[in-house]
């Protein structure tokens, strides 16, 4: 399945937000968990999420460090700040009123239009 650019870029921060809420972490690392959270739907590029984390960083979201851990290369990590959980806590607001728009005008409408499912042959 693709999913649109611009549901990829709304979606952006609050799941790197997220990621980061539940620990420091490094670039591959949040790609990585992207991928496997999201089943390998949502594949991203590191075009992608360094000008997102830069930009989370310049709004004081999160902040980075460098560290080498034992026997590794050295990585920029990033940790969320508190007005990064005050703004993921925002975006859930935000993200849940849609998600239940959403639900509502697809019940409202589940009469009318199928819900996507396997195309059938015959």
């Amino acid at each position: 399945m693709h999913i649109a650019k611009d549901l990829v870029a709304a979606s952006a921060t609050p799941l790197v937000l997220g990621i980061l809420a539940e620990e420091e972490s490094y670039g591959y690392a949040i790609l990585k968990e992207i991928s496997e959270r999201s089943g390998g739907r949502l594949e991203w590029t590191e075009g992608l999420l360094y000008p997102l984390l830069h930009r989370l960083e310049r709004l004081g979201h999160v902040e980075a460090h460098w560290r080498t851990p034992d026997g590794g290369r050295r990585r920029k990590y990033y940790a969320i700040t508190p007005s990064g959980l005050k703004e993921l806590a925002e975006q859930r607001k935000q993200w849940d009123a849609v998600s239940e728009a959403l639900q509502d005008i697809w019940k409202a409408t589940r009469s009318i239009v199928p819900a996507p499912g396997p195309v059938l042959e015959g």
